[in-house]
């Protein structure tokens, strides 16, 4: 049976509405911080959507509403089970070049629909933040998608404990905490700490936006974006997943 569910998030970003509309409502702009970077956006009100879920996957979905720099929202197409996500973003000019950027998700879930509700509330404002955080940092630099991930039979707490160990970091992740380690294929990372919620770690370098998060479903999962030209993806993967089984190979795991 399907639910109908809302989220609604907002954040202020450091850029003027149009540098967001830019990030929002265009495939290059959401190639920079979204999850795959073969986006696509017809600029018009019907037009067609193409979102990259990477690894292959994709969605479609509906332009229903288009009013630069102001508004955008497009609608998915329904699947076969009755699932449903729909986006609307409204963008609000602020004194001294900023913007208010309000996000509203809706549409029906199924199945363990509680639970994706949950995940859907936590990572739709992490999502919103990278944005805000590419437009800020690395506007206009194109991205590698780095995505790895491993299942996990610790729990949450263990999980994000494990991995802030691995980063580097004593007790609890707080904004600002300085990053600073060396691993094999990925040379030094030096950055800070910008992003912690109960199921994410975000750190941001100078030429990388990284994010940890621990699923529902019991799977840790990286999805960076490193704004390096002539980065090896195949290779930074390879070296992102031994260091990954390296953070949990005393975790205890069967």
């Amino acid at each position: 049976m399907a639910h109908p569910f809302e989220v609604r998030k907002e954040i202020e970003v450091e850029a003027t509405p149009d540098r967001v509309w830019e990030a929002i409502a265009t495939g290059a702009g959401m190639d920079g911080w979204f999850l795959g970077t073969g986006n696509e956006v017809e600029p018009r009100l019907g037009g067609r959507v193409h979102v990259d879920f990477g690894e292959g996957g994709a969605g479609e979905s509906t332009v229903t509403a288009w009013e630069p720099p102001r508004r955008f929202a497009h609608r998915g197409d329904e699947a076969p089970d009755g699932s449903l996500h729909a986006f609307e973003y409204t963008i609000e000019g602020r004194d001294g070049g900023r913007a208010f950027v309000r996000l509203v998700h809706s549409g029906f879930l199924v199945d363990d629909w509680e639970a994706e509700y949950d995940a859907l509330n936590e990572g739709d404002f992490m999502y919103l933040h990278l944005m805000a955080q590419y437009v800020e940092h690395f506007r206009g630099r194109a991205a590698t998608n780095v995505a790895v991930w491993r299942e996990d039979s610790t729990g949450r707490e263990a999980a994000i404990g494990q991995l802030q160990s691995a980063l580097g970091l004593t007790g609890p992740a707080a904004h600002g905490d300085r990053v600073e380690f060396t691993a094999d294929g990925l040379g030094s990372i030096d950055g800070v700490v910008d992003f912690v919620s109960p199921s994410i770690l975000g750190v941001r370098t100078d030429d990388a936006l990284y994010r940890f998060l621990h699923s529902p479903q019991g799977v840790v999962y990286l999805g960076h974006h490193i704004y390096r030209d002539g980065l090896d993806k195949a290779a930074t993967e390879s070296a992102w997943r031994s260091w990954l089984d390296r953070a949990f190979s005393g975790s205890g795991e069967r």
